[in-house]
């Protein structure tokens, strides 16, 4: 069976870049979760504070593993929640973080309101999706994208 390398962290810490460039690296297929939900409808609602989608995990996980099973390649999975499909599912997974001044400018630019820049400033620096990963028992690198020239020379050792 096919698994996946995940890219998980903090919204604003350099998933998409990260996920983007590594599978144009290692020639494999790029997945964004965040438009797979959409597209599939695997939210149940919408918080009107934070302005994003509730998910329901255990519904994306029963998607990304049917993706999984039936892809003929190793999937690079872009998403804040990769972490937590079940390690049996995942080769490697790949947590972004930066300093919290480049994360704060990130997600000023991204017009977050101030509710959700807290709670995701304080997601990184709690390592929040970091600690989810190890206590679902996968294989860890972390790549800082606060410097985005060095993130080639990080992913270069992945191979």
């Amino acid at each position: 069976m096919r698994k996946a390398i995940i890219i998980t962290g903090t919204a604003g810490s350099g998933k998409t870049l990260v996920a983007k460039r590594l599978s144009k690296l290692l020639k494999l297929p790029y997945l964004d979760v965040k438009e797979l939900i959409i597209k599939n409808k695997l939210y149940d609602g919408y918080d009107k504070k934070l302005k994003t989608r509730l998910i329901d995990v255990k519904k994306l996980n029963k998607f990304l593993i049917s993706l999984i099973k039936k892809s003929q390649k190793t999937l690079i999975i872009d998403s804040h929640l990769g972490h937590y499909l079940p390690r049996r599912y995942v080769n490697l997974c790949i947590i972004t973080k930066c300093n919290l001044k480049t994360l704060l400018k990130r997600l000023k630019k991204r017009k977050y309101n101030k509710v959700k820049i807290k709670e995701n400033i304080e997601a990184e620096i709690l390592k929040t999706c970091y600690y989810d990963a190890k206590e679902m028992g996968h294989k860890i690198i972390e790549i800082d994208t606060t410097n985005i020239k060095g993130i080639n020379k990080q992913l270069r050792k992945i191979r």
